[in-house]
């Protein structure tokens, strides 16, 4: 597989402690860049930086809330002050709630999904596409889910939440095409994390989809291999 040179790039990755972003931080690192990645856990952060290793000296950890406008930001001032631009948005902050009818989805449960899932990547873009704009460059890449696709029942509102992702990445992409930016996204089914293991043992942990897995894929489209590719939802579903 293509090893990529991103020496020189500052690589914004939200949700950076977590299972898939640590992995893309990883991945990012060892190419050669330099990232800012966002975190909400305190305690997440030891385990990133064990993965990452001595490569740690290149990253770059903010707290904030990224459902908050000004937190988001100050999250670009802060990044940019620091580094000066930013070349890579990689979006994999988020969540899940699921299992419930929609006539029995409490009102703040539908709330947390559109917050988590889709105003963080509406303010995200906001702000961090229009410093791209002033660079007059940049690669965006958000992340969806397979559900979006076609609800499976009982997850209307995560299945919403991811499918607005989706149709906001087509309408950003639209709009900053000329601009010399790519915004596009990946739709992860099930990965194979230990939660999931657990939380389904009787699963073929096999043909799930792996972090590391993922993350060659933001890599690609993080690249200049991906410039004809624009708006687009890329399938990341494993065997499964």
């Amino acid at each position: 597989m293509k090893d990529y040179d991103f020496s020189g790039k500052v690589v914004l990755v939200t949700g950076g402690t977590g299972a898939l972003g640590r992995e893309i931080c990883h991945a990012f690192l060892k190419a050669g860049a330099l990232v800012a990645a966002t975190y909400v856990i305190d305690k997440e952060i030891p385990v990133l930086e064990s993965q990452v290793g001595d490569l740690k000296k290149n990253i770059f950890l903010i707290k904030k809330d990224l459902g908050s406008e000004p937190d988001v930001q100050s999250l670009v001032l802060d990044i940019v002050k620091k580094f000066g631009k930013i070349d890579v948005l990689a979006n994999v902050v988020g969540g899940y709630i699921a299992g419930k009818p929609v006539t029995e989805i409490e009102e703040r449960d539908w709330d947390t999904m559109m917050n988590l899932n889709l105003k963080t990547a509406f303010l995200l873009s906001k702000h961090v596409v229009a410093q791209m704009i002033r660079q007059s460059s940049g690669k965006v890449i958000h992340t969806s889910a397979r559900p979006a696709l076609k609800g499976g029942g009982n997850d209307a509102a995560y299945v919403a939440s991811k499918s607005g992702v989706i149709k906001l990445v087509e309408s950003l992409a639209e709009e900053v095409k000329s601009k010399n930016i790519n915004v596009n996204c990946v739709l992860p089914s099930i990965m194979d994390t230990e939660p999931n293991r657990k939380a389904m043992p009787g699963a073929d942990f096999s043909r799930w989809v792996k972090p590391y897995e993922i993350a060659r894929v933001v890599l690609f489209l993080a690249s200049e291999d991906s410039r004809p590719i624009n708006g687009a939802a890329i399938p990341v579903f494993g065997l499964a």
